[in-house]
């Protein structure tokens, strides 16, 4: 396993959404702003040693919160969901 696969799977997105996702083969973790769909995949595929059919990314923005009287802006984050082949699975739950 590779450092750099590593650095492009921070950690995975559990919600209730992305656990429902999980019935359908897809999985969702936090990726950095600068990865790409090809650099997912591969990452994917070497940690977990599985089959990634298609991965799908989206740029959620920073909310905009308050604390303590001042404005302040949280970090802009990127998620990629992963759909993985028929018959394959990846336990995040587990802490792997």
């Amino acid at each position: 396993m590779d450092i750099k696969h590593y650095d492009i799977i921070k950690s995975p997105v559990i919600t209730e959404k992305s656990t429902l996702l999980g019935e359908h083969n897809v999985f969702t973790f936090r990726v950095p702003l600068k990865a790409a769909k090809p650099e997912i995949k591969a990452a994917v595929e070497a940690l977990f040693n599985v089959k990634v059919l298609t991965v799908n990314t989206l740029r959620q923005q920073g909310k905009t919160k308050r604390f303590k009287g001042h404005m302040g802006k949280r970090s802009d984050y990127k998620k990629a969901m992963v759909k993985l082949a028929e018959g394959q699975t990846i336990d995040i739950t587990a802490g792997a």
